[in-house]
């Protein structure tokens, strides 16, 4: 059998335990159930990650790399309306396309939290310091000038947003909705684009991508908890 390299074996590590914490939560997420999962013997993730610790500061890393690369992707390279709305909607469609990790993400989030460590915090301000950098170059490149403290109210906004659907992608069942949810939420950013920089904004979104008439039930519901 083929050796694997220790950064592959790491990365699986990784990974399988981002689906494991996603099906048991983070006290669930034993390093038994993390090498099954991986199809790694448990000596093995002993010796890439000398700890518990040490191998959910890895994931946290990983958590944080997948939000810049998602973000990264989601640049539209356009003015800074049409980049905020990538932005946002490509965190929203990706969340729909992997719930793992969406799961994952908000219950080690939690976790981190109740011990008082700052690695959500990392996650958090890893991703805003990205579509800071992303909306700042969209606006320079465009040759506009917007000041740093309403770049930085647009990248929260944006942020903020991706979090309520994350959340309700716990709660609801409804998969077929999330169209319609995903445009309804990028409305609620342009309702802040338009006061901020203009009527304008809000009538491009429109004439762009019209938005998908929801139902009662599509605004409430998105996805299933499996």
């Amino acid at each position: 059998m083929a050796r694997i390299p220790a950064a592959e074996r790491r990365a699986g590590l990784v990974a399988a335990a981002v689906r494991v914490i996603a099906a048991h939560g983070v006290d669930g997420a034993t390093t038994r159930r993390i090498a099954d999962e991986a199809n790694a013997p448990l000596a093995t993730l002993h010796y890439c990650f000398a700890t518990k610790e040490a191998l959910f500061a890895a994931v946290f890393e990983y958590v944080a790399d997948q939000y810049r690369d998602v973000l990264t992707r989601s640049d539209v390279h356009g003015d800074v309306e049409t980049t905020a709305r990538g932005l946002l909607r490509g965190v929203l469609m990706w969340y729909r396309a992997n719930p793992d990790f969406c799961v994952a993400a908000l219950e080690l989030i939690s976790w981190a939290q109740r011990r008082d460590g700052d690695h959500a915090e990392i996650v958090y301000n890893k991703a805003l310091g990205t579509i800071r950098t992303i909306l700042g170059a969209n606006a320079t490149a465009a040759g506009r000038r917007i000041d740093q403290d309403t770049i930085d109210q647009l990248a929260y906004v944006v942020s903020a947003l991706s979090d309520g659907i994350a959340i309700n992608w716990l709660v609801f069942t409804d998969d077929d909705a999330a169209a319609a949810q995903i445009e309804l939420t990028v409305d609620a950013l342009d309702a802040w684009m338009s006061r901020h920089f203009g009527a304008a904004a809000g009538a491009v979104a429109s004439a762009a991508s019209p938005t998908p008439k929801p139902t009662m039930k599509s605004l409430v519901s998105w996805v299933s908890v499996r």
